[in-house]
């Protein structure tokens, strides 16, 4: 019997939320792996309690297959599921980056390194006792970030749960300080092969310092090499995203509802929502405004300076200088 639960749509400008229904849905989330082979999505049997099904990372060609159930669609948006192929090398990922994209994380990590005295300060994780260290100071600051915030997408609480994972080797995670004070995580689990982009944050008052890049930049370079062939940027856009894959794949979430009237009301509602933003954002593009609306939508704040003194971590360590690429 496939699980029901309530499935969150939010009715969304930005990163704010202004209205959020919860109709009882099967969720059936694609991994990169099936997203690369281009399979058609093979649904579980809808129990009876259920309005539906949401589709996530389903490939574009498959939409009109998945249409011919018989049942109401509306395609909830459409983005490039990104991914590196660590198969390649680091240096060979690198060299196929843009140029200015190359620029970019070079002068970013030389930025953030002379902040630090002059060299980078990050920290590993990987074991049980390791994650036991990692999770209160990733926790603290997931709680500051506009993912949690506005999101309800931080870190979770449950460490039991990571140490189970890394306990059969399926947890990296970093963090990044300045000074003695951590102002950036990543946490990654995974699956066979692949490991997820699964929590992610940073420090708002560092922001300038731009710590997210660089720290996504050092764990590529660690995962280069270590034993997976994946890093699956997981669902939806983002710049960072499109700048340091190595490919992508054309997905949407789909949703697939029960032939009823209440359902039909709510994909009318969704789908007038979802075009009327669509608008608003190409409106915003072509004024030129788009960065001006972004800080206000997530409450951008000015950089503050970094106080001394942090939580002390168990994980492995090191300080690299920011010159090479």
């Amino acid at each position: 019997m496939s699980a029901v639960v309530p499935v969150p749509l939010r009715f969304m400008i930005g990163a704010r939320t202004l209205l959020t229904l919860r109709p009882r849905l099967v969720r059936v989330a694609l991994t990169l792996r099936e997203a690369r082979e281009g399979q058609p999505a093979a649904l579980p049997r809808l129990p009876a309690d259920a309005q539906g099904y949401l589709l996530t990372s389903l490939p574009e060609a498959q939409i009109a297959a998945m249409r011919s159930e018989g049942m109401l669609a509306l395609v909830r948006q459409r983005y490039t599921r990104s991914f590196v192929d660590l198969s390649a090398g680091f240096d060979h990922w690198f060299s196929g980056l843009s140029g200015n994209t190359r620029q970019g994380l070079k002068r970013k990590a030389k930025r953030l390194a002379a902040a630090s005295g002059g060299a980078l300060d990050i920290r590993r994780f990987r074991s049980p006792d390791e994650l036991a260290a990692f999770h209160p100071v990733a926790r603290a600051l997931s709680a500051r970030t506009y993912q949690e915030r506005l999101l309800g997408a931080g870190l979770p609480e449950d460490l039991a749960m990571l140490q189970q994972r890394a306990a059969c080797d399926a947890v990296r995670a970093w963090l990044l300080y300045l000074r003695a004070r951590p102002i950036a995580y990543l946490c990654c689990t995974a699956v066979g092969d692949t490991l997820l982009y699964s929590h992610v944050g940073h420090d708002p008052d560092a922001a300038a310092l731009s710590p997210g890049a660089v720290l996504q930049l050092e764990a590529l370079r660690d995962l280069f090499e270590d034993r997976f062939s994946w890093f699956d940027f997981t669902e939806g856009e983002g710049q960072h995203k499109r700048q340091m894959a190595s490919g992508g794949i054309a997905c949407v979430d789909l949703l697939l509802l029960r032939p009823r009237l209440a359902n039909r009301l709510l994909l009318t509602a969704l789908g007038g929502f979802d075009a009327s933003i669509a608008f608003a954002k190409r409106a915003v593009r072509w004024v030129g405004v788009e960065a001006m609306a972004r800080g206000l939508r997530r409450g951008a704040r000015a950089p503050a300076a970094a106080p001394a003194g942090s939580p002390q971590s168990n994980g492995t360590r090191s300080t690299r200088a920011a010159e090479r690429p």
